[in-house]
């Protein structure tokens, strides 16, 4: 086993705090996550690419359970359940609130709780040869670049399989406006995603821009006709909806219950206004072809 770590020009002591000789650190000048990844990819000598992003600590047994679940799935990546341990008051709302599919949706691997076939996992344990089949991580891609290259993935047939005894702990932001910014910007590269692969990987991807603008349609008319009810035609459904699931999961403790409407909204108009930025940014956008390293660009190591 090889432990590679891509440091994209830290300040917070990263390169110090290693210090094991079986550690190989590797620069990223660029200081993204896509350029990370493709550096990451270039060095890497295993048969099996295991990805490892921040904000999580992986189980002992993670490596093992990844390795195994490629191997009896046949699938090429594999992963699992993302288990979110908030720190701080808000953070452990906001962890509360992503691993509820009224917070997430449909994406299974906050919440799944037996073997599936899905369109894409957390972190990701990847056969080397889906990279050579496909290229490496699309860099003009700041956030997604996952998202975009499991979906790019399963567009040439491949596969990924989630199983539930994968998980790592994951520590969510722990205030309302990290979480706004984060969430934003899943909504804003979504588009870029979708614009570069042509589709969508999963129709929950498009609810958080379809409520902002039917909120904002609403809105628009209730002012223009005076009828205020209008708007409460859209913002009512979703406020029962919300309130009714922050009861559920929030009743035990008074400040949880006050907070998890507010994450809850946080979560989906941050993302739905990050979508309808995104769809003006990105109207006459003219795709990089080489943002995207081609398996011959990545040149992968030896043994």
């Amino acid at each position: 086993m090889e432990i590679l770590v891509v440091d994209g020009n830290s300040k917070d002591g990263t390169r110090q705090k290693i210090q094991s000789p079986r550690v190989k650190i590797l620069d990223n000048p660029a200081g993204i996550v896509p350029s990370s990844l493709n550096i990451g990819l270039r060095n890497a000598m295993g048969d099996i690419i295991i990805r490892v992003d921040g904000h999580c600590i992986l189980p002992f047994d993670y490596i093992s359970n990844c390795v195994q679940t490629l191997r009896e799935s046949g699938a090429d990546c594999a992963g699992g359940l993302q288990k979110a341990f908030g720190t701080g008051e808000v953070g452990k709302v906001i962890a509360i609130a992503m691993s509820s599919r009224f917070g997430v949706g449909s994406a299974y691997f906050h919440y799944g709780t037996k073997p599936a076939w899905v369109d894409t996992v957390y972190l990701g344990a990847y056969r080397k040869d889906a990279f050579q089949k496909t290229g490496g991580f699309d860099e003009e891609l700041v956030r997604n670049q996952d998202d975009e290259f499991n979906f790019r993935l399963t567009q040439a047939g491949g596969k990924i399989r989630f199983d539930p005894k994968i998980f790592a702990n994951y520590y969510p932001r722990d205030s309302i406006s990290r979480l706004w910014k984060q969430y934003f910007q899943y909504g804003f590269y979504k588009v870029l995603v979708i614009r570069k692969r042509k589709g969508v990987s999963s129709i929950r991807q498009l609810g958080p821009s379809a409520f902002v603008l039917a909120l904002l349609l609403s809105f628009i008319l209730a002012v223009v006709s005076g009828r205020l009810w209008i708007m409460a035609t859209v913002l009512g459904p979703y406020l029962i909806a919300n309130l009714g699931v922050s009861v559920l999961l929030g009743y035990q403790r008074v400040r949880t219950l006050l907070l998890l409407p507010v994450v809850f909204g946080c979560m989906h108009i941050a993302y739905g206004v990050g979508f309808i930025a995104g769809l003006w940014r990105f109207k006459t956008f003219q795709s990089n072809v080489a943002a995207v390293p081609s398996p011959q660009d990545l040149t992968f190591q030896k043994h």
